[in-house]
């Protein structure tokens, strides 16, 4: 039996959902990087890299394409925020990763990308139906990923207000995947969340000016 085979194995059933390996595995690894991302650590692009590389088994085994798409450019996006952090972390007065909110524009250009984004690869999805099942909420999970990664990497507070929008698609998504601890985890993610929300907005308002923005290169 191959490696992969067995991330895609059974791990449990609850509940009448049966629950494989590399979902589970996967997952944990997220939640454990949202936690070190609300805490600041660098350490959270790591466990993304290692989170998105498990996961792909687990898309591929639902047949999930966008979703495949999306954990590869979490692994690329990984490498890139955490390079991103190690050039900014020094920046705010206690020596862990400065935030902000994002300027008008920088907001202009998250949400416009994200919109095109998304009507770009849901078409792609709709006119190859074999990259998905779902097109549309598996697009906009896809785009809006990649948005709240890069918005992470450049240490804005709409980094989790972006999470929040992709969790309110993902969760219904996932467990009608079959991917019933990634439905499970994305309710976790939520709480998680408005805590990291929180603290950012905090954190933000304490620093009281931009920082990060020599790191956007």
């Amino acid at each position: 039996m191959s490696v992969l085979d067995t991330l895609n194995g059974e791990a449990f059933t609850a509940l009448g959902q049966h629950v494989i390996w590399s979902d589970m595995i996967g997952n944990t690894i997220g939640l454990a990087a949202l936690a070190l991302g609300w805490r600041r650590s660098i350490w959270t692009w790591p466990a993304q890299f290692l989170s998105g590389a498990v996961l792909v088994a687990a898309y591929a085994s639902a047949h999930l394409s966008g979703g495949v798409g999306k954990q590869l450019l979490v692994i690329g996006v990984a490498l890139w925020g955490w390079r991103q952090w190690q050039r900014g972390r020094q920046q705010a007065q206690d020596g862990s990763i400065a935030v902000r909110f994002a300027g008008w524009r920088e907001r202009g250009v998250l949400l416009g990308g994200t919109a095109v984004g998304t009507v770009a690869v849901g078409t792609l999805f709709t006119l190859i139906p074999q990259l998905s099942w779902n097109p549309w909420p598996d697009a906009y999970i896809f785009v809006g990923t990649l948005t709240a990664m890069v918005a992470q990497a450049r240490g804005l507070v709409e980094f989790w207000f972006a999470w929040l929008l992709v969790d309110v698609v993902g969760v219904p998504l996932a467990f009608s995947s079959g991917l019933a601890f990634s439905g499970l985890v994305y309710v976790v993610y939520l709480a998680l969340v408005v805590w990291g929300l929180r603290d950012w907005w905090l954190r933000s308002r304490a620093s009281g000016r931009p920082v990060l923005e020599g790191a956007a290169a």
